[in-house]
């Protein structure tokens, strides 16, 4: 299952309202499940980014679909990259020509 990263930034609003933050959690795994993905790691973070998160989703229409609903409640920007193992790094790298 493809693998992805995503980066997070609250809001005012989410900084307003970070003692919800297990429950907001909680509903962000619910939508990765919805998709048939996985959320896998949270990180809280100093610098740019309030949290970084992985997740593993059946497709990038079903990433976006989750990181969409997230999004939708005002609380946290999320920028999301998709990740490559090093394996499927490696497998493009000797396809080079």
């Amino acid at each position: 299952m493809p693998t992805y990263i995503l980066l997070c930034k609250w809001t005012q609003a989410g900084i307003e309202k970070l003692k919800d933050m297990p429950q907001r959690l909680e509903r962000s795994r619910n939508a990765f499940k919805s998709v048939g993905g996985q959320l896998k790691n949270v990180y809280f973070t100093f610098g740019r980014y309030d949290m970084i998160v992985t997740v593993e989703a059946l497709s990038d229409e079903a990433t976006a679909k989750a990181v969409l609903t997230i999004a939708s409640a005002g609380l946290v920007s999320i920028e999301t990259l998709k990740a490559l193992s090093e394996t499927e790094g490696y497998e493009i790298i000797r396809g080079l020509q």
